[in-house]
């Protein structure tokens, strides 16, 4: 199974900015999908977990400015930021059972 992450950028404090990952080559449909995160000179942290009618979980870092969501008729999870902060600057990573898609970067400038 391939994981895709897309939607990375550069984006001004405030600013919003929505991120995809796509799941190629699997069999079934994914319960559940993930995004983590790395920050430069960090490790790699949990963000939030999408799960097919069940409750998003978030990081207390961003609930209240992410939602996630899953595509109900394919294997696709978006999270969506807002009000994004420079601490949110890090490489993106979709993740699921199957394993780890590549990054995204999300750049937020002050």
């Amino acid at each position: 199974v391939q994981l895709q992450a897309s939607g990375g950028g550069s984006v001004q404090t405030g600013g919003s900015l929505t991120l995809s990952c796509a799941a190629y080559g699997s069999t079934s449909r994914f319960h559940l999908m993930n995004w983590y995160r790395q920050a430069p000179g960090k490790e790699r942290e949990w963000v939030a977990t999408a799960s097919r009618g069940g409750v998003p979980l978030y990081a207390d870092s961003v609930k209240g400015r992410f939602t996630v969501s899953m595509d109900n008729t394919k294997d696709e999870m978006f999270l969506q930021m807002t009000n994004v902060k420079p601490e949110d600057t890090a490489v993106y990573y979709c993740r699921t059972v199957t394993g780890w898609g590549q990054g995204t970067l999300v750049t937020v400038s002050s």
